[in-house]
């Protein structure tokens, strides 16, 4: 296949994975910037070359680009993924096979980093709304609230409507990835918050299809947006510390499972596909009560000199 065919395909692709896969617009997005990058640098090696490159060639060339460049494993390992999938299109859809022989990468497994119960209370009970610099206070320790107490994605907290929303039942349906909907639980303080930010701040709601969270402009807000909203939050937990929506969804699981709960409730929370997603936390559970032994038990803490206890024996 040439760059005219891959770049005619291409655009096709894009819109099968809106119309027909119905994928999220972070994927469809993230697969449209690896699709026109290796487009580019096709481009690029075609006119260093000053001839026609073909498809594999521009494909090993491109790999050892990203490689010299240091770019992330995880990146690389969605860009393989796009091709896949990109193939597969073109074999179910127009009958053309393709072959790429890539093999993704073997990511490292990196433990969730989180914030303790402790800090998280602590911004949720602690901090009152004058302390932050915002227009809007009430809406952002609500969404700080809800993020903790359901473990939901950023890009879902930005999408709920106000008819996903059932204060009575203290649940919301959301719509996460690959469209799965699954219901959330929140508690009566979630509940109060929200109702607070209703009643006090968010302007009146003229119809259900609203959504929940809104900016100035009375637009639904943006996950960047809700990132700097995590900013405003992270000055009160230490210079140090980061702060952003996704780590408060680690937070989230991992009270879950330091409580006790099993994994499989904890995964239809999240709404992970598969158990291995989830299963990560034990990981931190066990690291953090490997932590609390090491500094509580009163064996780890007693200083022993075991070669004269030896010689004492003897």
């Amino acid at each position: 296949m040439n760059l005219k065919s891959f770049t005619f395909y291409q655009e096709q692709f894009i819109r099968y994975l809106k119309l027909v896969r119905n994928l999220s617009s972070h994927t469809i997005r993230a697969y449209t910037g690896d699709l026109n990058q290796f487009v580019e640098m096709w481009h690029h090696i075609m006119k260093r070359a000053q001839r026609t490159v073909s498809l594999r060639t521009a494909l090993d060339r491109y790999f050892v680009i990203l490689f010299q460049q240091q770019t992330d494993k995880s990146s690389i390992a969605r860009k393989i993924s796009c091709l896949k999938s990109f193939t597969r299109f073109l074999k179910e859809e127009h009958d053309i096979n393709l072959t790429i022989h890539l093999q993704r990468p073997r990511l490292d497994k990196k433990l969730p980093s989180y914030v303790s119960a402790t800090d998280m209370q602590h911004l949720l009970n602690n901090i009152p709304p004058t302390d932050l610099v915002s227009p809007f206070p009430l809406r952002d320790i609500s969404i700080i609230e809800l993020l903790y107490a359901t473990g939901i994605r950023c890009s879902e907290l930005v999408s709920i409507r106000m008819h996903h929303l059932n204060l009575q039942e203290k649940t919301i349906l959301i719509r996460g990835k690959g469209r799965r909907e699954r219901v959330v639980l929140f508690g009566e303080p979630c509940k109060l918050r929200l109702e607070i930010y209703l009643q006090q701040e968010r302007p009146a709601i003229k119809h259900q299809a609203e959504h929940l969270f809104l900016n100035y402009k009375l637009m639904p807000l943006t996950t960047r947006s809700v990132q700097r909203i995590c900013e405003r939050f992270r000055k009160f937990l230490g210079p140090h510390c980061t702060f952003t929506p996704h780590k408060i969804r680690h937070s989230f699981a991992t009270t879950l499972v330091d409580a006790g709960t099993d994994l499989c409730t904890i995964q239809r929370l999240l709404g992970h596909a598969s158990l291995t997603s989830t299963e990560k936390y034990t990981h931190v559970s066990l690291e953090r009560l490997t932590q609390l032994c090491t500094e509580n038990h009163p064996l780890a803490l007693q200083p022993r000199d075991t070669d004269k206890s030896h010689e004492d024996s003897e």
